[in-house]
């Protein structure tokens, strides 16, 4: 069932019930107070015809019923019968007895008496006469009474059915009009794609819940525009900078093939190649691990981790792969009391990664191939501090030194892919930590990290 049928439905129930509800109260309160009336008009009829018998000499039994027999005003199938302390009937207006002989008993027992027999109502009282006590009672069939309940329950019943009916027609409107902006919505949301995701929803009237669905899907598309972009330039960047390192190999190969060469020149091909294979190598790995760390796929094991051991195991696999590269250490405060705080909780694969790719960027981007790293810590944060004097980066090409394969201007002509900054921001993001970049062209560069001690 569609929100606008149930909506509709559930508000025809609750208006039916509370209708249904209203009409038994106003129905049982009438009924209520159409016997009440009716057994208060028996009652004054029985005590005028007690009175009349009783009181008056000169009117007896036989004057009353011709008095009676003309009355325009008797009741339908009115009876009234008068019994004496014995019981016995003093005066019937029908020559029978409306009640048996154990009603009289209840009747003197309860001195009043009121109930129901067949179709009838029936009154029973005491009625006290020259210190005798004769039982009054009083039969009659209230026809228009009863005409009426009978005519306000149809009333009653029509007038539901045709209040329900309204009721449903309004409520789908109603609903209707109300889940118009949704259904602009939608329909709005049917027509975008991936081809158009700069188009946006709009509804309501910028304060209701269907303003802020529309406001909400907004940013939604916001951030989903921005990951088909991202995608869309690091799958553009990705095959350019694997495109280049298998032409130039194909090209080694193609030269290569070209003519007889000795081993001498297939070496230094070959070595050529290599070097660009090793390239490639390189940045599939930190490729592939931006994308396990970006995506969460690598279920990450923290553990105990000392960070000065980690980096001086990175600055050690660094130098060795190039050997003109150095990286100096320094500690803040007391050698012994910075070291025995260097140790938090992290992933030291990740961690080794990263501190790899910040001196790896610091010691390329300097002429002297240098980078100082400078490690302290305090009771919450172990900090490192990788201080380069290298070309710098220009301060509006800052914001985007975390994004996959930018490379500012000015260090587009040393070799690099854009890849390790970004790996190394995710990394220090997955444990919690900060880094921050201080820079100036031609100066240097200072990226400070800080990792804290507990996840």
């Amino acid at each position: 069932m569609k929100i606008r049928a149930r909506l509709s439905f559930i508000f025809v129930m609750v208006v039916a019930a509370i209708l249904l509800l209203f009409s038994l109260v106003v129905y049982a309160t009438a009924k209520y107070f159409r016997q009440r009336d009716f057994y208060l008009r028996l009652s004054d009829k029985a005590k005028t015809t007690a009175r009349l018998l009783l009181d008056e000499d000169e009117i007896d039994a036989r004057l009353f019923k011709i008095i009676e027999r003309n009355n325009l005003t008797a009741l339908p199938e009115e009876q009234i019968n008068v019994y004496d302390q014995l019981n016995r009937m003093v005066y019937s207006t029908r020559d029978s007895s409306i009640v048996k002989p154990e009603v009289l008993t209840t009747i003197r027992a309860k001195r009043e008496v009121f109930f129901r027999q067949k179709h009838a109502e029936v009154i029973g009282f005491i009625y006290p006469h020259k210190n005798q006590e004769y039982v009054l009672v009083a039969s009659a069939y209230d026809q228009y009474g009863i005409e009426e309940i009978g005519h306000l329950g149809t009333i009653m019943a029509v007038g539901l059915v045709c209040s329900l009916a309204l009721v449903g027609a309004v409520g789908w409107a109603y609903a209707g009009r109300s889940l118009r902006p949704i259904s602009d919505v939608v329909r709005q949301v049917d027509q975008i794609t991936t081809l158009n995701l700069n188009q946006r929803v709009t509804a309501g009237n910028d304060q209701d819940e269907v303003a802020q669905l529309a406001h909400t899907f907004n940013l939604m598309l916001n951030r989903l525009q921005e990951g088909f972009e991202v995608q869309r330039n690091f799958v553009a960047n990705a095959s350019h900078e694997l495109r280049t390192p298998l032409t130039i190999i194909t090209g080694q190969i193609e030269v290569t093939l070209l003519k007889r060469r000795t081993v001498e020149e297939h070496e230094a091909k070959w070595k050529a190649a290599l070097e660009v294979i090793q390239r490639m190598n390189k940045l599939t790995n930190n490729l592939l691990d931006l994308t396990l760390v970006s995506l969460g796929a690598t279920p990450l094991k923290f553990s105990e981790v000392a960070i000065d051991e980690v980096i001086y195991q990175a600055a050690q696999m660094l130098m060795n792969h190039q050997l003109d590269y150095n990286v100096i250490f320094s500690f803040e405060g007391e050698l012994e009391k910075n070291q025995h705080s260097l140790t938090i909780e992290g992933n030291k694969s990740l961690l080794y990664s990263a501190f790899f790719n910040l001196m790896e960027n610091g010691c390329k981007f300097s002429e002297d191939k240098k980078i100082e790293v400078t490690l302290g810590a305090n009771d919450r944060w172990a900090t490192i501090t990788f201080k380069d004097e290298g070309v710098g980066i220009e301060e509006a090409d800052i914001k985007s030194i975390y994004e996959p394969f930018f490379r500012a201007q000015n260090v587009k002509r040393i070799h690099g892919h854009g890849v390790g900054l970004p790996l190394t921001y995710r990394i220090i993001e997955l444990h919690r930590g900060q880094i921050q970049v201080d820079s100036q062209v031609g100066v240097g560069t200072t990226f400070t990290v800080r990792l804290p001690k507990r996840l």
